[in-house]
């Protein structure tokens, strides 16, 4: 025989699992209408294009800055730096290089080193394209301390290889991306 009591508690608990029921559902879509926020595939087929656009204009100009934010030396793991820190720029005829330096260094004045920290002219430089479509990018400086080529393979979408080698220093690599909105500005 069930009472009264009983009766309000099966109620009560039947209520309370459609409510979770309610509440889940409820959130199920909320994140999905979350989704349909976002960018839509026309948009990021544009959006990327954009930045194709953009970053094949700098390239062409000769006018990037490359935002770094992974080193790998010869020896020891690769490293995250954070792209807010570190950059190479090309600007026309001049390089700005503001890399960080892990490795063995040969022979290199006493004291305060440049290392890969300098604003110079650029010697040579070499733009083509590879098999796979990607740009390939080699240039030279010589900054009083060190002979420097730089070997940049830059894909469409702005990601971006440096391979930096040295002569009186060990080579090492970086991973960055060209950001489209941070060309030099004109002047």
């Amino acid at each position: 025989m069930i009472d009264n009591c009983d009766k309000m508690m099966y109620l009560c608990f039947a209520m309370r699992n459609h409510i979770s029921l309610f509440l889940l559902a409820a959130a199920v879509l909320l994140f999905a209408g979350c989704g349909v926020l976002g960018l839509s595939s026309e948009e990021k087929k544009a959006e990327e294009a954009r930045v194709e656009e953009l970053v094949r204009q700098g390239l062409e100009a000769r006018r990037f800055t490359i935002a770094v934010d992974h080193m790998y030396p010869v020896r020891g793991s690769s490293r995250y730096v954070g792209s807010e820190r570190y950059s190479l720029t090309v600007d026309g005829a001049e390089v700005r290089s503001h890399l960080p330096y892990i490795g063995e260094a040969y022979q290199v004045p006493y004291g305060k080193s440049k290392v890969l920290n300098f604003d110079d002219q650029i010697e040579e430089y070499i733009d083509s394209v590879d098999a796979r479509g990607r740009r390939i990018i080699v240039f030279s400086t010589d900054n009083d301390e060190d002979y420097i080529v730089y070997t940049l393979t830059v894909f469409e979408n702005g990601q971006t290889d440096i391979l930096v080698r040295c002569k009186n220093r060990q080579q090492i690599s970086y991973r960055g991306h060209i950001d489209p909105d941070a060309f030099p500005e004109e002047e």
